[in-house]
C-alpha cells in the first residue's frame, strides 16, 4: 500500500461521517467530505494540512491556493478565508488531517535542534503550498497510525509530531516556520496585531492601538499586515465582524439588526451592503441558504 493510500484508509476509519472529528491525538483533527462543498467563510489558524485523497481551493484575499495529494498547505497565523472542496465522492471522498502548530513545540525543537531564525526576515504570506516529500509523508502516516494503538498515544505521538515539524524546518517553508517561533519578528509583530483585533473587532477601529501592539510604525504595520494576510488591518476587522454576525443569525437565530449592532456596526444599512458584498446575498437570503446547507460544512478545516 502506498503512503497516500494508507493515509487515506487510516482517515476514513477514524472520520466516519462528513465535517471535522477531533482525535485523540492532541492538535490533530480530521476532515471528510464526500461531495465539492460550496464556498465556506472562515478563519484558519496555525496549522499543517495534508490531503490523502481529494483537492480544495482557499482564496486568502487576492490570493487562490490549491492543496492536493501532491501538496500540503501550511498556515502561519489566524487568516479569513474562503474555502471549497473541489474533489471528492461517495466513493473517493476528500480526506485530510490537520496538524496544529504550536508555537512551544517548534520553538523547544529549533532550540534542540541548533536551528535559529533571522527576527529581520520579511514576512510573508500566511499561506503557503509546497510538494508533499516521501519523509512527511511517512511522518503524518505513522503520527494517524497511533490512532489503532491509543495507549502508545502518549510517549509516540510527540516524536511524531516533532518530526513532522522538523521536516517542515528543513524544507521550503522552513523560513516561515521559524517565523511563528521567533519573539520579535516581523510575522509575530503582525501576529500581535491579529490578536489584538480579534479581542477587540466589536469596538471602533483604532489605528494608533492596533501599531501600539504591534511595536510597528502605521506605515510598516500596513505593509507587513497585507503582505502576510492580503488585507488590510481594517479589512481584517471587516472580516472578523462579518464572519461573527454570520454565526449570531445561523446559530442564535438574532436578526441582522440585532447582529450587526453586536459586532459594531453603527449603520444597519452599511451593514447589509457589507455583508451581501462578502457572501453574495443580503443578510436573510444567505442564512435561509446557509440552513439548508448539509451542518458538517458550516465550519470546514
Amino acid at each position: 500500500m502506498n503512503g497516500h493510500a494508507e493515509l487515506a484508509g487510516l482517515i476514513a476509519r477514524y472520520a466516519t461521517h462528513e465535517g471535522i472529528q477531533a482525535t485523540a491525538l492532541p492538535r490533530v483533527t480530521l476532515f471528510r467530505a464526500d461531495r465539492p462543498t460550496e464556498p465556506i467563510h472562515g478563519v484558519y489558524e496555525p496549522a499543517l494540512c495534508i490531503v490523502a485523497q481529494g483537492a480544495k481551493r482557499v482564496i486568502a484575499g487576492d490570493s487562490q491556493l490549491y492543496y492536493d495529494p501532491a501538496k500540503f498547505l501550511v498556515v502561519s497565523v489566524d487568516s479569513p478565508v474562503l474555502g471549497e472542496v473541489i474533489e471528492a465522492s461517495p466513493d473517493k471522498p476528500y480526506l485530510c488531517v490537520r496538524l496544529d502548530l504550536d508555537r512551544a513545540v517548534l520553538g523547544q525543537l529549533m532550540l534542540e535542534a541548533g536551528i535559529s531564525a533571522a527576527a529581520d526576515a520579511p514576512a510573508s504570506a500566511s499561506l503557503q503550498v509546497s510538494a508533499l516529500t516521501p519523509e512527511l509523508l511517512d511522518a503524518a502516516t505513522r503520527l494517524i497510525r497511533l490512532l489503532d494503538r491509543p495507549g502508545d498515544i502518549a510517549v509516540l505521538a510527540p516524536l511524531a509530531e516533532r518530526e513532522i515539524l522538523y521536516r517542515l524546518l528543513l524544507g521550503d517553508q522552513g523560513a516561515r516556520l521559524k517565523q511563528i517561533a521567533v519573539a520579535d519578528g516581523k510575522l509575530q509583530q503582525v501576529n500581535r496585531a491579529i490578536g489584538w483585533i480579534k479581542k477587540n473587532f466589536r469596538e471602533p477601529f483604532s489605528i494608533e492601538a492596533v501599531t501600539g501592539e504591534a511595536r510597528m510604525s502605521a506605515s510598516a504595520l500596513h505593509a507587513h499586515f497585507k503582505a502576510v494576510t492580503a488585507m488590510s488591518p481594517l479589512q481584517y476587522q471587516k472580516q472578523l465582524r462579518l464572519q461573527e454576525a454570520r454565526q449570531l443569525m445561523l446559530i442564535q437565530a438574532v436578526d441582522a439588526a440585532t447582529a450587526s449592532h453586536s459586532v459594531g456596526y453603527e449603520s444597519p444599512s452599511q451593514f447589509s451592503r457589507e455583508y451581501a458584498r462578502t457572501f453574495g446575498l443580503p443578510p436573510i437570503r444567505d442564512i435561509a441558504r446557509m440552513k439548508a446547507m448539509p451542518q458538517p460544512f458550516l465550519q470546514t478545516a
